[in-house]
This record gives structure tokens, sequence and C-alpha cells, in this order.
């Protein structure tokens, strides 16, 4: 049975209905949003003498909704014309249409009766085929299908987006005893392969799986608190990434969700569990009390932290939750804290924090314990296995480890040694996979499991670059390692600080080239870092411009502008595949690729003008040309405009989407929506250009806008320092910029070679380093991450 997912109807215009939309618009599925109908006029309508049977009424929570998807942020769309792909309409005239998708997404009110009546209304109309699927957290899946045709249970199940539907990778799937199993496996990797999730299957239980461990930790925490006396501050200050999880850490990220969000979740699970289970869903009363009282977090600008103007500036406060006032917020400080922030590794900084005898140690173990425990003895009733359980927490949640790969990184063994010492009731099988020898819920690739160890079911088309090493390394030094990625293809890593570009980089570029060319089909340059390049080493370019050394600095310029000449021109085809930020030198690394596989959270900038410079690397040129490419008419005016106003403002694109707008991507490159299929969908890339026939791009003179060009786009930028929008030593890089892009002094119309262009780049760069305020930049830049404009 095969199944083809077209168009989509999303029933609920909510921020979630309207941000799963926004995604499905993203990956470019045509999307009909419907709402129910407004009772009442609005004053709006009611001056424009409309009544409740005008089309704009009826459709106006949709439209509003949709309206409202290019004011959010962070944005639900990856491009703001995405949004024509969502068409408004409402649930009472539109009914008819929902023949027209092939998935039918329920996203309104919880409510076992409204979702039942809207699911009748569904059955009646929709084609044979359609699945249809609830987004609900709290709900009975299988409650919602009672009373519907054999067709609609055997094509329904649950579809639990996390929000917001772009940036959080959890969906759970949650089949109901009637959903037919190809039904099942198709979502599984439609969502994967095209919605760009990692994908859990969860049973039919209240919360399904991350959201019911995520409740309980919070909770355990906020418990916590209280008993042991600590602050609000001083528990974010040890539950963030010291401990693997997201920045955020705890009551932060109860402010970004919403208190109101958390409670209606917690709540739940308290109606339908008993005993002491029971009593940890039950919010503190001073929880309930900031709801009543509107504080909700960020979305009402109040709740667990409060930023405030004060005669120092702008300060955050932390909320007491006894007195429900504001005071200046705590960091725990412990001789643990401080020792966990020396290890390396997060399994040596848990070990730390969880077995410290002081304040934070005994907070870590605190919240820990219960966690782990609620998590061994939930596992086998909110999912199929514990490697599902992880993967929910870490995709769903941020987490870095999951909870049983959390145990594992505490050791097992002993925390239900000291578990049990201290009266805890040890979940059976955990204690028989002990007495079996199993001190570890993972090896290797494989998870504990019905009394031995079972493999991870992931998809073939996932290559983690850690599991390849270090049989695959063809050559690597301290910034770059070559890899052998099969097929006869080879991938270059970064590995430097923040995968910033210095020597060590260039020369391994230059390397992998050469032996890509005598041994491979083609080279792909990918890492499995945070980002993908934040560009050159702007410690090691300011230590020389500060002891003088600008020959150092010229030698390091021109080898870079040599290497990105050598990815543009090698024999085999470079396939760059960027992700995550991709700045200065990472998107000088892009551009001169035979192609870019970039991750759909793809942020590409040329942002050098932020540390007084422009980009040195052949960027000015590269994206001249690619916008050159673009612009059918061959006004060359207009393309040096756009190169010129793209890096003077260094703009850095949302998606890789506003990437392919910025001029960044071409037609020749794609985006890939679910950023762990990026190395496979890069490295197939390679072996089609390679198996086409792939040729080089020949070494053609460029034409360029000259003198009169020169002088437009610097008229521009006057005209911006006049209005006191920039300032004089943005205007003097504004300069420098405009005569590169332009050519330098040269008729308009010129042609002129790569070289000469490059040349005069490295000129301006070099010129620009020695300037003092350029330098401030850059330190600047490099203590406090931000630029300063001077």
């Amino acid at each position: 049975m095969s199944f083809h997912i077209r168009k989509v109807a999303v029933i609920g215009s909510g921020v979630m209905g309207s941000g799963i939309a926004a995604h499905l618009a993203n990956v470019g599925i045509p999307t009909l949003l419907l709402d129910i109908v407004p009772k009442d006029l609005t004053n709006e309508e009611q001056a424009k003498g409309l009544t409740i049977q005008d089309y704009a009424v009826r459709n106006r929570l949709s439209t509003n909704a949709i309206a409202n998807l290019s004011k959010q942020k962070p944005a639900p769309l990856s491009s703001k014309a995405k949004v024509n792909l969502i068409e408004a309409g409402n649930i009472e005239d539109d009914v008819k249409r929902l023949q027209e998708v092939d998935w039918i997404i329920e996203v309104v009110v919880e409510s076992l009766t409204i979702k039942q009546q809207l699911f009748e209304k569904i059955d009646a109309v929709r084609k044979p085929g359609t699945i249809v699927s609830s987004n609900t957290s709290g709900i009975s899946i299988e409650a919602m299908s009672q009373g519907r045709s054999n067709d609609f249970k055997s094509h329904f199940l649950g579809t639990h987006f996390f929000n917001p539907p772009r940036y959080l990778k959890l969906l759970e799937i949650i089949p109901t005893e009637h959903t037919n199993k190809d039904v099942l496996i198709f979502m599984k990797a439609f969502a994967e392969e095209t919605l760009g999730k990692g994908v859990v299957e969860g049973k039919d239980t209240p919360n399904f799986i991350a959201n019911r461990i995520g409740t309980y930790g919070l909770l355990v925490t906020v418990n916590e608190m209280l008993k042991g006396g600590y602050s609000v501050g001083e528990i974010d200050s040890v539950t963030g990434p010291i401990i693997g999880r997201p920045k955020s850490a705890t009551f932060r990220t109860l402010d970004v969700v919403g208190l109101d969000t958390f409670l209606h979740v917690a709540k739940n699970v308290y109606d339908v569990v008993d005993g002491a289970e029971k009593e940890v869903f039950q919010p503190n009363s001073f929880m309930k009390e900031m709801a009543a009282k509107g504080w909700l977090g960020s979305k009402s600008g109040q709740g667990f932290f409060l930023k405030k103007k004060g005669e120092k500036g702008s300060e955050i406060l932390e909320l007491n939750p006894t007195t429900l006032e504001y005071e200046e917020r705590k960091k725990l400080k412990a001789a643990s804290v401080e020792q966990a922030k020396q290890a390396k590794k997060l399994p040596d900084k848990l070990k730390v924090l969880a077995y410290a005898d002081d304040r934070a140690g005994h907070l870590i173990w605190n919240l820990l314990k219960p966690t782990l425990l609620y998590s061994a003895e939930k596992a086998f009733e909110i999912a199929n296995d514990i490697h599902a359980v992880d993967q929910a927490m870490k995709w769903g949640f941020g987490w870095e480890l999951g909870p049983f790969e959390t145990w594992d990184a505490i050791g097992v063994k002993k925390a239900v040694e000291r578990m049990e010492e201290e009266g805890e009731q040890v979940p059976l099988w955990v204690k028989e996979m002990l007495e079996a020898g199993q001190e570890s819920f993972y090896k290797g690739e494989t998870f504990y499991h019905a009394g031995g160890y079972a493999p991870k079911l992931v998809n073939k088309k996932i290559v983690t670059l850690k599991t390849l090493k270090p049989d695959k390394v063809i050559m690597k030094n301290t910034g770059a390692t070559l890899l052998d990625v099969g097929d006869d293809v080879a991938l270059l890593e970064f590995h430097s600080p923040n995968n910033s570009i210095g020597f060590d980089v260039i020369q391994m570029i230059n390397k992998s080239i050469a032996e890509v060319e005598k041994n491979y089909k083609g080279l792909v340059i990918n890492n499995q870092g945070k980002n993908f390049c934040v560009g050159a080493n702007l410690m090691l370019i300011l230590m020389e411009a500060q002891d003088d050394n600008f020959f150092e600095i010229d030698l390091v310029v021109r080898q870079f502008q040599q290497a990105m000449a050598n990815i543009r021109y090698a024999e085999k085809p470079v396939v760059a595949a960027p992700f995550g930020m991709t700045l200065g030198g990472g998107t000088e690394i892009c551009l001169p690729s035979a192609s870019v596989q970039a991750s759909l959270e793809t942020y590409m900038g040329l942002v050098e003008v932020g540390v007084g410079v422009i980009p040195g690397g052949g960027g000015n040129k590269e994206l001249y040309l690619r916008n050159l490419e673009r612009t059918s008419r061959g006004d060359l005016q207009a393309v040096a405009n756009k190169t010129f106003e793209t890096i003077a403002m260094a703009k850095v694109s949302t998606s890789a989407q506003e990437a392919k707008e910025n001029g960044f991507l071409s037609a020749r490159d794609d985006i890939v929506i679910n950023g762990d299929l990026l190395i496979d969908r890069a490295k197939q890339k390679v072996l089609h250009l390679f198996n086409t026939g792939y040729r080089p791009p020949e070494r053609a003179k460029i034409q360029v806008v000259g003198e009169t060009g020169y002088a437009t786009m610097l008229l521009g930028a006057k005209t911006m320092k006049f209005g006191g929008m920039i300032s004089d030593h943005d205007l003097k890089i504004a300069e420098k910029l405009a005569f590169v892009i332009a050519g330098g002094r040269v008729p308009k119309g010129t042609f002129v070679d790569e070289q000469y262009l490059l040349d005069i780049e490295r000129e301006a760069f070099l010129s620009l380093v020695a300037e003092p305020k350029t330098q401030q930049r850059m330190q600047y830049m490099l203590t406090k991450g931000k630029p300063l404009r001077n």
C-alpha cells in the first residue's frame, strides 16, 4: 500500500496549529488552515459594515493566525514567502474541502467531546485512505476514534509535535490498536525524511513519553527547591549545560513554555494516576498563585524571572517562591560546581556533581535519583523500549543525555546501591539486569532490552562521524580530519575551536583536495559540531595585527584565497554541507563549492564588517558571481548593489531558504530538512556529480561596474552616514568594500580576471586590519561576543 501527502489540512489555528501549518509550508506542502466561525463581530468589522455571513469574518481566526506567522519570534516560517502556501478557511464552510487533502491534523481545544464531534464531521467527508491525526498530549487517541468508520480508524493515529514545530525535533507518533501498520510505517518515514523530525513511537498514555518524564522532572525540581531552600536562580545555574540540559535550564524553560501550558500538561497526568505519583503531579500552590496573577512567563512579561530596568541598565530578577517578590538573581556556588566545570566530558561532570558531598551535589542527586527511577518504572508503560525514552527526552527537551544514558554516565551499579541504601524501590528489571552481570543500559550501538541487548533501529542514511573513527581516518591535523565515508567519497571535518579557520584548517583543505583528486570521486565538507564554521580565527589575526606582523596576515589571506580557489577548480566535485552558524569564512567555503547541501537551519552571512574588515577569502567575488548568475537581464549595477548591500549590512539568513533569497545559495544547491541526513545527501550529490561527468568551471574573466558603479554604491553609504545611521569607520569599510566589488578604477563593463579581484580584496582587508578602530572591534567581539559600532 502506497501513500502520498501532497496537501494537508490543519484544523485549529492557535499557536500550535498555525506553527504546524508553517512547518508544512516550510517543506513546500500546500496547507489548508481551518478554524471555527467567530460568534461575534469585532469593532473593526462592524465599522466596515460586515456581517457574520461575510467570508472574511468567518475566516477571521485562521486569517489572523496566518498574518501573525510573519511577526512571531522565533520565526515559524523559514521564509516569509512560504506563507503563500497556507490558505485560510473555516470548518463550517470548507469542511468538504477536506476531500482535497491527504492528511488532516486536528489541533483543537483539549476536550474529548469536542474532538469526537469534529472527527465525526471529518469522517463524513474525508475520502477513503486519507490519514487523520491528533496533536493532543493529554487525551486518549483510542478514545477519540470511538464510533468512527473502520477506514477512519485504520488511518488514524496521534502525531504529537513539540512547540515550536519548526525548531523542536521531536515528533511522537502514537498508533491505536486499529491503526494500519503500513500507515504507521509511512508516517514515520514521512515525518523523518520530509518533515525533518526525530520520530519516536509512543504508547497511548497521558502526555506520552517526553512530557510525562519531563513534567515529572520539572515538578521534582520545584519540590526540591522548596525542600532544600534553594532559589530559582540557584536551581537554573546548575540544571543547564553543566548537566547536559539546555541553557534555559529549569525555570527559564518554564517561562518560555508558559506556566499555564505547563500546569495543563501536569493536570493531564494528575487526573489519571494515583498515590505518590499523583502527589508529584500536583503543582505547588505558589505556581497556581502565579498563574492566577497572570505571571505566565515570557508571553506575559514576567514569570519565574522578570527583566527590569534599573540604575545599572537592564537586569534580570528571580522570583522568591515564598514571598512572590522579585529579588536579585543568585547562582549556586560550591566546590563541586567548579570541579565539574573543569571536566571536559559530560559523564565526568555528572559523576562529580551526582556524588559530591556539598549543597550542589545534594541537589543534583536529589533531582537525578527520582527522575531516573521514574523513567525506569514507566519506560515500558509509555514506550516500546528505553532507547525511545532517551531519544524523546533529547529531541523534545534538549537533554544531551537521556535518562538511561545519564544513568550509564554516573554508573548504574553505584547509583542503584546508593538508591537502595536510601530506601528507594528500584524497578525489578533494572535489578535483574545488574544481577545478570550487565552493568550498563547501552553497549556500543545496542541497548538493554528483554534480558539482552537490541540494536538501535536508526535510519541507514544517518552518518555519525564519531563512529567512523579511527579506522576511516585518511589524514588529520590539529584543525581538521579527512575521513573515508564510503563509496569512494571523502569528508573533511573541522574540529578546531568553534570550527574557526586557521593555518591548520587551510592546510587540510588543500591536502584533502589533492588527495581526493587522486583517489576519490569527490569531497564533502561537513562536521557534527554545534555550528558548521564561525569564520576565521579572529584571535590569531588580532594578535598578528597588534604585533605589526602584516606579512603573516598577508600570507594567511593569500593561502585562504588559494584554498577557496582550489575548492572552486577542483577536478572532483566538492560539496559543502553547512548547518547552524555558517559565518564569514564558513560562508566563503560554501560559495565556491560545486554544490551546497544546506540544513534548513543554516544561518549564512558574510559578517566581517562587524569586526571592521571585509571578506578576505574571495567572498566578495563569489557572492557577486552568484548574484550575477541569478540576473537574467545582465544588470551589472543591480548585481553590484545587491552584493554590496548584503555584505555591508552583514546580512545573516534566518534559514537556508532565506540564504537562497540573499544569494548565498543558488539553483544548483539544495536544502535538507532533516539535519541528520545532511552528510548522506551531500555524499549522494557528490556521486551524482561525479557519475554525470563533473567538470570544474572554466577560469573566465568577470565583468564589473568599475568607477561609475563604485560611485553609485558609495553614494548610498554616504547617505547613510549623513543620516547618522553609520559611523565614520563604517563609511571607511564601505568605501573599501565598494571599491572591491566595483573592480577598482576601471571603466564600467570591463572584464577583469579573478586574481586581480582577489588582490584588491586582500589589499583592502590588510589596510582595514591595520586600523586601530578595526582592532578595537576585534577585541570587543572576542571579549563581549557582539559587534562594536565605533
